[in-house]
């Protein structure tokens, strides 16, 4: 690219929607280039809820376009895309004394509307069962920890879960290397126009020049630093990390209604590991942007507060051993609260002729990629081609039933799919490569290796931080940097600088 290569499509940025972007290009045939000033999925796109859903909260608001759109994509995902990835979630509404007579009656025909959505996305029942009623001794089989005074029983629906949103970006961004893109982090973008832009290698210091097409900004909540012309409102999202049983042997989320909201809920979504991701709040940001968000302590109080409206024995703050924080790149509107404010994606490009994408939602990116590249090459004259990418599996990819005849341990075809054999591989010749890094971790040192040689980590925070997501759990983090910093050593040792 240094040397002066033109390709037909630069994009900017590579969470989830520009690594789309990029794969959805180069799908169709074309040269591409993407851009990161960091890593992949360094910036909101490893900060959600590791949720594909079908937009059940949208259809609460009335916005029932947007929530077909989001029950289409998750079936793409679900079933074609990344199984690998995304697994059903049960997900149980309690029916305490908190929750009236006819709002249960209002929650349950958005369930059932939820399930036309889902059966008019093609999705069978077989591969996300009906919502129903349940009795309160199968909420409590579900979910222990629900408050027993008063239940009712609950109501019980399905959506997709990721097994981890970083991955899903790293699976991206390889399957579109894999179609010829050229995938470039550590590249920060100082200066974005029609004809492409001024980077600078992050590593070295040095400047260059890249000539493109067409140009995609696809920087989320960054966006209007390189087109001034989008006009944002960030909101924070923000998640705790509870430790393992506090709440009980968990096996499905928890959705509890925000007390005086009528579309707004805080979900407990159970892991692999037994930790408990709690979310969701939706606060506006004000000020410039950081690269990693802290959460607030009024964000926590809020989170803990109402899990403790649902529950016998609320957990507190003794639970909690991580906390994340990520930024929404919502457009700017007329509501005074950014939870009000639309969820759905826009494309707009600058007189200058940057395409710039911005809203939207990890479950759409794919529709989101493929708008805005189909406005970049319409801008510049270039031919549309066709879009490829809802029956493109990406890589590591497979049916259900092809993953659990994979020879290889559970955990690691759950997070590499069919290349889960060839990441154990890498310990045959050395068996402490299979080993946890330590009590209570279950990454072993061949899925940092694996990272490192094939995944295009360049460091410990990369492994650490997004290619196995230790780093939610700062305790885990500090026992696994050791093994992190060994395993760049030996990747060096073996790739040479």
């Amino acid at each position: 690219m240094a040397g002066g290569d033109v390709v037909d499509v630069l994009v900017v940025g590579l969470g989830v929607t520009g690594a789309g972007v990029a794969l959805d290009a180069a799908s169709r045939g074309l040269t591409v280039a993407a851009v990161d000033a960091h890593d992949l999925a360094f910036g909101t796109s490893r900060w959600s809820s590791k949720l594909v859903h079908g937009g059940l909260r949208y259809l609460a608001g009335g916005h029932i376009a947007l929530a077909y759109e989001s029950a289409v994509e998750r079936d793409i995902l679900l079933r074609r895309v990344a199984p690998h990835l995304v697994n059903p979630l049960p997900s149980v509404l309690p029916l305490t004394p908190l929750i009236s007579g006819p709002r249960a009656a209002l929650t349950r025909a958005g369930f059932v509307a939820g399930d036309a959505l889902r059966a008019a996305a093609g999705t069978p029942a077989s591969r996300l069962p009906r919502s129903r009623r349940i009795t309160p001794a199968e909420v409590h089989r579900l979910v222990p920890a629900v408050r027993r005074a008063g239940l009712r029983g609950g109501l019980i629906g399905w959506d997709g879960q990721l097994i981890d949103d970083a991955r899903l970006v790293v699976a991206l961004a390889r399957t579109a290397a894999g179609h010829g893109a050229r995938i470039l982090t550590r590249c920060r973008v100082t200066e974005l126009h029609g004809a492409g832009a001024t980077v600078v290698d992050t590593r070295t210091g040095q400047e260059h020049r890249f000539r493109a097409r067409a140009v995609v900004n696809a920087t989320g909540v960054w966006a209007e630093q390189l087109d001034p012309g989008v006009r944002l409102r960030p909101s924070r999202g923000t998640h705790l990390v509870l430790r393992p049983g506090a709440l009980g042997a968990q096996t499905a989320a928890l959705t509890i209604p925000v007390p005086d909201e009528t579309s707004r809920f805080v979900f407990a979504l159970p892991q692999p590991d037994g930790r408990i991701y709690l979310g969701l709040t939706d606060e506006p940001v004000d000020g410039p942007v950081p690269d990693v968000p802290e959460p607030s302590a009024a964000e926590r109080g809020f989170l803990l507060d109402v899990l403790a409206t649902a529950v016998d024995t609320a957990p507190s703050e003794a639970d909690v051993v991580g906390a994340f924080a990520g930024l929404r790149p919502l457009l700017a509107g007329a509501a005074d609260s950014t939870a009000d404010l639309s969820r759905r994606h826009a494309v707009h490009t600058s007189p200058g002729g940057v395409t710039t994408i911005v809203g939207g939602k990890l479950t759409t990116y794919r529709r989101m990629a493929r708008d805005g590249l189909d406005a970049a090459l319409t801008a510049n004259g270039l031919p549309l081609g066709r879009c490829r990418t809802a029956r493109l599996p990406l890589v590591g990819a497979a049916p259900p039933e092809r993953l659990a005849m994979i020879a290889a341990p559970a955990r690691l075809v759950a997070r590499y799919g069919t290349e889960a054999p060839d990441v154990a591989a890498l310990a045959a010749g050395d068996p402490a490569l299979a080993e946890p890094l330590a009590a209570g971790i279950a990454v072993t040192g061949a899925e940092l290796l694996w990272g490192l040689l094939r995944e295009g980590a360049l460091d410990e925070d990369d492994l650490l931080d997004r290619r196995t997501r230790i780093g939610l759990v700062p305790a885990d983090r500090d026992r696994a940097l050791p093994a992190a910093r060994s395993a760049v050593d030996r990747a060096a040792a073996a790739t040479g600088p």
